[in-house]
């Protein structure tokens, strides 16, 4: 889609923090506070962490950010594209770029964990390449919400 553009960007400025905020209502509708895996504004700044912002024409629209774990994979984080702007590849973009970005920092394999309740998200990891998997890093069981997904690169 034309004018469509996703940029590593400042999780703390405040479309960002839109963006996020929006994403953190979201979920809060969807699953208990203990079903929720969140990282705020602040750890999306740690070193460890890249995070993009897709606009179009210049918005906000989207956001995904990318967290490099020590044992050598990356983490999908904080997936999210304003409702009034799905259906346009936004979220494929975004993806792609994270992608992108595990690769140029030598990962191999992207692992993320989503809610059972948001089919359109587990249907596009899955039209993205992404297989189920165990739970993984900080992530007990994860409970039954839970899914868990990986993609080798």
């Amino acid at each position: 889609m034309t004018g469509i553009t996703v940029t590593l960007s400042d999780p703390t400025a405040p479309e960002a923090r839109a963006l996020i905020a929006a994403l953190d209502h979201y979920l809060g509708q969807l699953y208990q506070a203990e079903e929720n895996h969140l990282l705020d504004p602040e750890r999306l700044k740690a070193p460890d962490v890249r995070f993009l912002l897709a606009r179009i024409d210049g918005r906000a629209v989207g956001c995904g950010a990318l967290r490099i774990d020590s044992s050598g994979y990356a983490e999908i984080k904080r997936m999210y594209v304003d409702p009034i702007h799905r259906g346009r590849g936004i979220a494929g973009s975004i993806m792609a770029t994270l992608e992108d970005l595990a690769q140029a920092e030598g990962i191999k394999l992207l692992k993320l964990e989503t809610g059972d309740r948001q089919r359109e998200a587990v249907g596009l990891y899955r039209q993205l390449g992404f297989t189920p998997c165990g739970a993984f890093g900080d992530y007990r069981c994860g409970g039954e919400a839970s899914i868990f997904m990986e993609k080798h690169l």
